[in-house]
């Protein structure tokens, strides 16, 4: 089974079908469903040792991954893991992980990759303002995307949830059902998306005539007297907003402590929807990232910067959907 055979069976030619395998973003949807439909029921594969030696890629993505406690994965990220190499091998491509050894810098480690020549990209998430990985690689010139956001300065290969307009959303929601004193339970760490997420909610209360009442706190039995304090204020707020669904069960917890019933008495909203959102009791009405879209556009960006040496000019910013369970009265 050869390309020239898919593309007879398709009735378009060699490229469509070379683009529909390493460059989906050059189709239109319908030709890119047709072709792609083909190929499957023809069993086609490409060889991609042959394609390598041609283009002089290995057809790698090095991932620097965050790191987690094994006991304690994070679900959001593995999330994201799982449609990243997903998104990667639909165009061909696979996933390098990397992660610096103990007591080795992450610039070091990056460095090795590209000495090697094991990765033809890297993908970063977890970035921060004064990055050290982003400010390597922008200087090397070495081709990268971000699952997050790069300054204004820096290369735009970019992919982030609107954090904002989704909190905006939440606030939104809050406001059509009735609620008009709100409590916000964020937390102290200077990252970016949760400042983002912070400033949503500030314009969301401003924006629909709301009073809200902010604090923060950062472990969980800090958070449940926190959480207590907030509830304790008159008149008190009929709901309380979370900056992240880790702090829901210290919010049910001191909703309970209060002598309130989630969902009745109280209405409590998270965000990210964390597997354990739903179990909670009532469910808890959150925010889900769109994870797929976010891996497909980040891929695609990649071997745009690859394959066609083609820089985005802007970043790209994706919706996130609010899931609205019954912690919403």
């Amino acid at each position: 089974m050869s390309i020239e055979d898919v593309a007879r069976a398709a009735g378009v030619s060699r490229q469509t079908v070379s683009n529909a395998l390493r460059a989906p973003h050059r189709l239109r949807a319908e030709t890119l469903d047709r072709v792609t439909a083909l190929i499957e029921e023809m069993g086609y594969r490409p060889d991609q040792s042959a394609s390598s030696l041609r283009s002089g890629t290995r057809r790698v993505l090095a991932y620097t991954t965050p790191e987690t406690d094994p006991a304690n994965p994070n679900a959001l990220m593995s999330g994201f893991l799982e449609a990243l190499v997903s998104a990667a091998g639909a165009t061909g491509y696979r996933i390098l992980l990397v992660r610096p050894r103990p007591g080795q810098e992450v610039v070091r480690a990056l460095e090795e990759v590209i000495a090697a020549r094991t990765a033809d990209a890297f993908l970063l998430s977890d970035v921060v303002e004064g990055d050290p990985r982003v400010s390597f690689l922008s200087e090397t010139g070495f081709p990268f995307a971000v699952f997050g956001r790069t300054g204004p300065e820096l290369p735009q290969a970019w992919v982030d949830v609107d954090s904002a307009q989704a909190m905006i959303d939440v606030v939104g929601l809050l406001s059509e059902r009735g609620h008009r004193r709100l409590a916000f339970l964020g937390m102290s760490a200077e990252l970016p998306w949760l400042r983002h997420r912070t400033e949503g909610f500030r314009t969301g209360v401003r924006r629909f005539k709301l009073v809200a009442h902010e604090a923060t706190a950062d472990e969980p039995e800090e958070a449940v007297d926190v959480a207590r304090t907030l509830l304790r204020r008159q008149p008190r707020p009929s709901a309380l907003v979370l900056v992240d669904d880790w702090l829901a069960p210290s919010a049910y917890a001191a909703a309970q402590a209060e002598g309130l019933a989630v969902g009745v008495d109280l209405a409590i909203t998270g965000f990210n929807d964390m597997p354990y959102a739903r179990l909670l009791q009532p469910p808890l009405t959150t925010v889900r990232l769109p994870l797929r879209r976010l891996a497909d556009a980040l891929v695609s960006r990649l071997l745009q910067l690859i394959e066609e040496q083609v820089a985005p000019e802007a970043g790209l910013l994706l919706p996130a959907e609010p899931i609205v369970r019954a912690s919403l009265p």
